[in-house]
């Protein structure tokens, strides 16, 4: 008879629920097994990730949730990544998070996308790296999503005072909201990027 990789299983749990992570009762549940096994898997995968220093995550307890997360030593890297050229610019993905999180907070990954009608871990992942949003609370309810909010690298990401500079928009369903608020996102982004190439020019020039 085939042994279950009951750790292999459970990495790829928390793996797909992203920030969100998974309760023990979750755990229990899905994977069909009783809690102290369940905790005995959690406690021997998270004993692994800390004592293979070839590993760069490990697994974090939030609010009673568990979650894979990168390893503090590696953050430097993280920085330089999300700081790189390549990763300056948003994606539509993720400027559509974006305009949700900015109209609609504190709101949850689940609720993001009922809007969007997709799948919205990666984009809420690319955001946080970023430190565009944060976690600002936990919803009431079974599960206790998370809650998510804009932050001051928004406001200073998009040259933005306050939330009050957000664009009114007209009475509309949810898919006009997405793509009125995309317009006025992609603008700001763009004259973000012409002016921080004007005044890198400025410096080169003094340089």
């Amino acid at each position: 008879m085939e042994l279950v990789n009951w750790k292999g299983i459970l990495e790829s749990l928390l793996f797909a629920a992203g920030d969100e992570g998974l309760t023990l009762k979750q755990i229990t549940s899905v994977m069909e097994i009783p809690e102290f096994k369940a905790i005995e898997i959690l406690h021997e995968l998270k004993e692994e990730y800390e004592h293979d220093n070839n590993r760069g995550l490990t697994i974090i307890e939030v609010a009673g949730t568990y979650q894979l997360a990168t390893k503090k030593e590696n953050a430097v890297y993280l920085k330089r990544l999300v700081e790189s050229p390549n990763h300056a610019t948003l994606s539509q993905a993720a400027l559509e998070t974006l305009t949700i999180i900015a109209y609609r907070q504190p709101i949850t990954r689940i609720e993001i996308e009922e809007i969007r009608g997709v799948k919205t871990e990666r984009p809420i992942h690319t955001l946080v790296a970023k430190g565009l949003i944060q976690e600002v609370g936990r919803a009431d309810g079974p599960g206790r999503a998370i809650l998510y909010g804009t932050t001051k690298e928004f406001l200073d990401y998009f040259g933005l005072k306050d939330l009050n500079e957000l664009p009114e928009l007209p009475e509309a369903d949810e898919n006009d909201l997405v793509e009125e608020a995309d317009l006025f996102f992609d603008r700001l982004t763009d004259n973000h990027f012409d002016s921080k190439k004007e005044l890198n020019h400025e410096q080169d020039s003094l340089d």
